[in-house]
């Protein structure tokens, strides 16, 4: 029970950073998940989630590097290869050495070789980390591919160097040739043997499809446990199962591209899944580095033989150092390259510092660290182990805060800001996209017992589209949608003011009138904050749930459910009437500049009037259920055209605006009925 109530925080910990990061979207998720982790670390809960180095590369690295490699551009990366190769071989190779050195001379008391060692695991990248973060700003399709290729690429290499310094320190015998070519084997041997064994997987599945088992779950299962089977093979041989998931990512992709009959529902299942998985991997990476965090912090600065102070010197240290190397390597690199060959990756500037600053450290780093063993072949306790694991996690952090400030700085920004109105314009063809993505939605829930209904709601979604193509041709665009905010809170405050009028009569229905004020007031909300209005919508959502669960099981729900209608139909009245006085007090206030804005408002309150006189022959039910469908996907295609990048923050906060203040009718229409 323990364990499934750690799983069950640690999923909703996961949940939680990604609610957070889209209220600041600034904040990287991977910092805000470190947070979370570390709090979940902090609580009295008497949870104790130790990281076992080689569960933790079998459980989530090698399912996210199969996948890196099975959707990585290949024709790209392979036009890249030099520069890749340089900084997933040569780059690492040089910060082994050069900072093994700055980190020895820093700390006299960590050996040489334990120095190299950390210096080793310092110097992988992070591949996740890095996506997360190139998510946020505007990256060139180079430089992305470039930092996919040094990802998939340079944990083998930082590994192998890591596992050497560390063996060397152990038993303080090292070669350099028995190295180099213990890494040449261990690295080509990797790679060719995790090709073989996903060939002979892609094999063994087109076997069992010619035997007619085109089972969707079987080929499922068997997707899922190919990056476990070929790194846990490779591993057993002594080679890179690293460099192995990705070689297997790879042949797969390839497989996928030359397939001539695929299964089009495996496909759509896999994809599903494989989102899925790689969302929750993602997640639990960065949630279990920021659980070790606390009790890392505290080894180090409750002992004291440390100076707390000198040791958050060292991590600074380090982390510039880490960063002036990477900078070093690719102008110096890039530069010889381009003047050898014209055709190599031309060097700017700009390029240089976004892969300098991509260069943050991450699970790799931290889990390899917690590899090292705690004693040396005599006996001895391994030299400063928690001051290396510190430092790797300090460098972790530090290195992941640097990027998430200084990446938004260097991406390339557009030099020609479009104008208000072509905002306007771009802005406008996303909300047809989205009243479209609602229309789709309603297409596919068609059926024999709601076609009426399927049809006067595919009817308003045309009508908002029509609207839309309208409004594209209104200049000062952004100016009007302001104006009809204004005459919104104009018509809302008439509509208030006509409310608290009737509530002052004793003969009054005070219920009506006070559930009116608080829709209302709602509305009003939304306009004005929108997320004082989120929170209070989702608490009335749930209170809503509470009382119809409860009230299902009550002996009293009949009668419940007549004293509702009746409530619904003094509603719908007292809607007419404060409906009718929002207009006249919105005709009152037209002037010129208002006057579109205006009559587009006033047409709302008579279609909302319309509607409340003649609602006949519909089932409110369905309608309810196909509303809230088609409200979702506007909002699902909201976040997609965002996470794509073809809208941009502000943009899609004004659509989820528009769909609140939709939604909002559309449950004040509902509770008058």
């Amino acid at each position: 029970m323990e364990m499934f109530t750690m799983i069950m925080l640690l999923l909703v910990a996961i949940l939680l950073s990604n609610m957070i990061n889209h209220f600041i979207p600034f904040i990287p998720v991977p910092l805000i998940q470190i947070a979370l982790g570390g709090i979940v670390a902090l609580l009295p809960l008497g949870m104790d989630i130790p990281l076992e180095p080689e569960l933790f590369f079998i459980l989530f690295i090698a399912p996210l590097l199969f996948n890196d490699g099975k959707n990585v551009p290949r024709k790209a990366l392979w036009k890249l290869r030099e520069p890749i190769l340089f900084l997933a071989l040569g780059l690492v190779f040089v910060t082994v050495f050069v900072i093994g050195y700055v980190i020895h001379w820093l700390i006299p008391t960590l050996p040489l070789p334990a120095a190299f060692a950390l210096a080793a695991i310092l110097s992988p990248t992070d591949v996740v980390a890095v996506g997360a973060m190139s998510g946020r700003v505007k990256m060139p399709k180079d430089i992305m591919h470039l930092l996919e290729g040094e990802g998939l690429m340079n944990d083998a290499s930082g590994l192998v160097a890591f596992k050497f310094a560390v063996a060397a320190t152990v038993t303080g015998y090292f070669s350099l040739t028995d190295a180099t070519l213990s890494f040449l084997g261990i690295a080509i041997g990797g790679f060719a043997g995790g090709a073989v064994i996903a060939f002979l997987i892609i094999r063994f599945r087109v076997l069992i499809r010619r035997f007619g088992m085109e089972d969707v779950t079987v080929h499922m299962l068997l997707q899922i446990l190919t990056p476990f089977v070929i790194y846990l093979v490779i591993e057993h041989f002594h080679l890179s199962g690293i460099l192995g998931v990705v070689a297997g990512g790879i042949v797969h992709a390839i497989e996928r591209d030359r397939e001539e009959s695929p299964t089009v529902r495996l496909r759509i299942v896999s994809k599903s899944t494989w989102t899925v998985i790689l969302y929750v991997l993602n997640g639990l990476v960065f949630i279990l580095l920021g659980l070790q965090v606390p009790a890392i912090a505290q080894t180090i600065f409750e002992d004291i033989n440390y100076n707390n102070g000198q040791v958050l010197m060292y991590i600074l240290i380090i982390t510039l150092a880490l960063f002036a190397m990477r900078f070093l390597w690719v102008y110096l690199s890039w530069s010889a390259g381009w003047k050898l060959n014209k055709s190599s990756f031309k060097p700017s500037w700009r390029g240089i510092g976004l892969v300098t600053v991509s260069g943050v450290r991450g699970a790799v780093t931290l889990a390899g660290t917690f590899s090292i063993p705690f004693t040396l072949a005599d006996g001895n306790p391994f030299p400063e182990r928690s001051l290396i694991i510190f430092i790797a996690a300090g460098v972790i952090l530090l290195s992941l805060l640097i990027a998430s400030i200084f990446l938004p700085l260097i991406a390339e920004k557009d030099e020609k800001q479009p104008t208000e109105n072509a905002n306007y314009v771009k802005e406008r063809k996303a909300f047809v996209k989205v009243c479209r993505a609602a229309i789709d939605e309603l297409n596919s829930s068609t059926n024999e017992g709601n076609e009426e209904e399927v049809v006067v709601l595919r009817s308003q979604y045309k009508q908002l589209i029509n609207d839309a193509y309208i409004d594209q041709t209104q200049k000062n665009s952004f100016r009007y949608q302001k104006s009809l905010n204004q005459v919104w809170l104009t018509g809302l405050q008439a509509e208030k003011e006509y409310l608290e009028q009737q509530l002052k009569n004793p003969d009054a229905d005070k219920e009506a009138i006070k559930l009116s004020l608080t829709h209302t007031k709602r509305m009003e909300l939304a306009l004005t904050a929108k997320l004082g209005h989120r929170l209070v919508m989702m608490w009335v959502t749930f209170k809503r749930l509470v009382f119809r669960f409860l009230g299902a099981f009550s002996s009293k729900a009949v009668k419940r459910a007549r004293k509702e209608r009746k409530l619904k139909r003094r509603l719908a009245t007292l809607k007419m009437e404060s409906s009718r006085a929002a207009v006249d007090k919105i005709r009152e206030s037209m002037t010129a500049e208002n006057r579109d804005a205006s009559m587009a408002v006033i047409k709302e309150y008579h279609a909302l009037i319309s509607k409340l006189v003649s609602r006949k022959g519909r089932n409110q039910s369905v309608m309810d259920a196909l509303s809230h469908d088609a409200i979702q996907a506007e909002r699902d295609k909201v976040q997609e055209m965002y996470e794509q990048k073809s809208i941009s923050f502000d943009m899609a906060q004004r659509l989820r605006q528009n769909i609140t203040m939709r939604e909002l009718l559309i449950a004040e229409d509902n509770e008058t009925h």
